[in-house]
């Protein structure tokens, strides 16, 4: 049985689930860009806004960043979320920034299918993680992504514009969100472009922390 579609995102308040976009992104994570102001105020917010994860066991442990870390519910929730991605779907953008950041080890540990117009050969990394890189469309690499996943489940990673392509094909069928208590005031929107008039939502959780509030949707056609 085929497992289902699904993303999984951290939101401000506000509906953000990242930064205003700066003018040298491409060189985010350069050394010789630390020091910009706007480099800066980016990985500031980056990090408020993911900061209920930092602390958790399953995090450092699947960085492996060492022993310890915190248990209870977020952690819970960050390994379920883990443990039921059989593969993952990611956009260009969101793979040439991880491709400067992740870790040799990539923290996936499953095949990947990047979303792309430019081909290239499969990229293995140790632990586990393989990206392919798919030039035919998003369904294309969905196929692909079911495929590898096997009865698991296929999470639709990132960055938002691909979040959003899935979401107005009617290609996702449930979703959480993280929503953590910061305001950002501009930056990637995660509905921004959404086509309300499609889909219709079911509330699946809403459980809060002592960070943040977790909450999940089912998506059904409207």
């Amino acid at each position: 049985m085929a497992g289902k579609v699904f993303f999984s995102v951290s939101m401000s308040l506000d509906g953000f689930i990242a930064p205003e976009s700066v003018s040298v992104e491409e060189e985010l994570f350069s050394p010789g860009r630390q020091g910009d102001p706007e480099v800066r105020r980016w990985m500031a917010q980056w990090t408020e806004l993911q900061q209920w994860v930092f602390p958790l066991r399953f995090f450092r442990e699947n960085l492996k960043l060492g022993e310890g870390g915190e248990k209870g519910r977020d952690n819970d929730m960050a390994r379920e979320t883990f443990e039921r991605t059989g593969a993952s779907v990611m956009g260009r953008r969101m793979f040439d920034l991880g491709e400067r950041s992740w870790p040799e080890e990539a923290p996936f540990h499953t095949s990947v299918f990047v979303v792309t117009h430019t081909k290239r050969d499969p990229w293995e990394r140790p632990g586990g993680t393989t990206f392919h890189f798919v030039d035919k469309g998003i369904e294309h690499a969905l196929d692909r992504a079911r495929e590898a996943a096997g009865d698991r489940d296929v999470r639709i990673a990132g960055g938002g514009v691909t979040i959003l392509e899935y979401l107005n094909a009617g290609l996702i069928d449930e979703f959480s969100i993280t929503l953590s208590p910061v305001l950002f005031g501009a930056g990637t929107r995660l509905f921004d472009g959404v086509d309300a008039s499609r889909i219709a939502l079911e509330p699946i959780r809403s459980e809060p922390s002592a960070r943040v509030t977790h909450l999940a949707y089912a998506v059904h056609p409207r």
